[in-house]
């Protein structure tokens, strides 16, 4: 029998949270459930810092950025800390008299859900993020919404590169996954797409922007993920599909990570120097936008508030038929449950043969690997 259940937001925040909030709520109250909201992720509920959120507090929310509940990226996890942080979480939990705790994450804080769900706490957790990185889930909320914005900053970008015969570079989050980049750069148009999946050559990309060029194309566009690398930095990436099938189905992927996360550092200003060496090699002025946390804040769009609603009013029903341990994903445009231990830190990588990198190769985008 669920009576009281306690919602945090954890992480990064994306749009559509609160619509999210908005649907638990909702739908727990017209149920007879109380609801907690906790502030600031997990550290809320480390330290017992919540409210009961009644109907009031629900009202106007669906349209609202960010999350009204605050978030951190501190989390539950290994080692002796971890372990009394859990045990604080546990005590609110029993203190607060909670039959369950919805926790909206990405693919990091799904690992506090888990380990909180191995500690013995009713936990059910909702998929969140920009990147749509998160493994078993079609869907992240929050992805259309920064998808929309970066495919508009892409149409923004056309008429200056246009007018003044610039390389344009538009820097957009992702770091284990290219969803983001690639659906706005097909959307958007741009002419080079470079993503984490698929390793790069400088001179491929040079080539493509040189070809445009003698075709007559005084401009192009490069939408380039924040973790894509060159293919002359990253020896262990030759073996794409066997990395990808690796890191889909999270084998090895600590160590995958490990020495992703060392490659990286060394590079970490990677745009800029593809911009310098794209400035050397064409002889075409190349530019740079970032559009860094711009992808996080504002509306939520139409879609991210239909999934978030979906989700979110689901969870009550998944709650009081029994299921925990499980996050909510959206698979063949249906909301199932995964279990935690199976999405708890892995990343959802676009596998390489993808229908989106096909039909953009089929359109002439470059995305420098040949």
């Amino acid at each position: 029998m669920i009576s009281r259940i306690g919602i945090i937001t954890a992480g990064n925040d994306v749009p559509g949270l609160n619509a999210a909030i908005r649907a638990i709520g909702k739908t727990a109250l017209e149920t007879g459930i109380e609801v907690i909201g906790f502030h600031d992720g997990f550290n809320g509920l480390i330290t017992n810092n919540g409210q009961q959120l009644l109907g009031p507090d629900l009202s106007g929310i669906i349209t609202l950025g960010g999350t009204i509940l605050g978030t951190s990226e501190d989390l539950p996890g290994n080692g002796l800390e971890s372990k009394l942080i859990i045990e604080k979480a546990k005590a609110t939990y029993r203190k607060q008299k909670l039959d369950a705790l919805i926790v909206l994450g990405g693919a990091i804080m799904q690992n506090g859900a888990y380990a909180l769900s191995q500690a013995g706490l009713n936990i059910l957790s909702l998929p969140k993020s920009i990147s749509n990185d998160l493994a078993f889930t079609d869907y992240t909320i929050g992805f259309d919404t920064a998808l929309t914005v970066a495919t508009e900053a892409i149409d923004r970008l056309h008429s200056t590169a246009y007018s003044h015969h610039r390389i344009i570079i538009v820097e957009i989050l992702g770091r284990h996954a290219g969803w983001l980049t690639l659906g706005a750069g097909i959307a958007g148009g741009a002419d080079i797409i470079l993503i984490p999946e698929i390793p790069y050559s400088m001179k491929n990309v040079a080539g493509a922007i040189e070809k445009r060029k003698l075709d007559g194309k005084k401009f192009s566009i490069v939408a380039v993920s924040e973790g894509a690398l060159t293919q002359e930095n990253v020896d262990f990436f030759t073996r794409n599909k066997e990395i990808n099938r690796k890191m889909r189905e999270g084998v090895e992927f600590e160590t995958i990570h490990s020495r992703l996360k060392t490659i990286e550092n060394q590079y970490a200003d990677n745009t800029n120097l593809l911009s310098q060496l794209l400035r050397e090699l064409t002889g075409i002025d190349t530019r740079v936008t970032i559009l860094g946390l711009l992808l996080r804040g504002g509306t939520p769009s139409a879609i991210d508030r239909l999934r978030a609603t979906q989700l979110g009013s689901s969870s009550i029903s998944f709650l009081q038929s029994g299921s925990q341990g499980v996050m909510l994903a959206f698979q063949d445009n249906q909301v199932v449950g995964v279990p935690l231990k199976d999405v708890a830190g892995r990343h959802n990588p676009l596998p390489i043969d993808h229908t989106w990198i096909d039909c953009a190769r089929k359109v002439g985008t470059c995305f420098g690997d040949e």
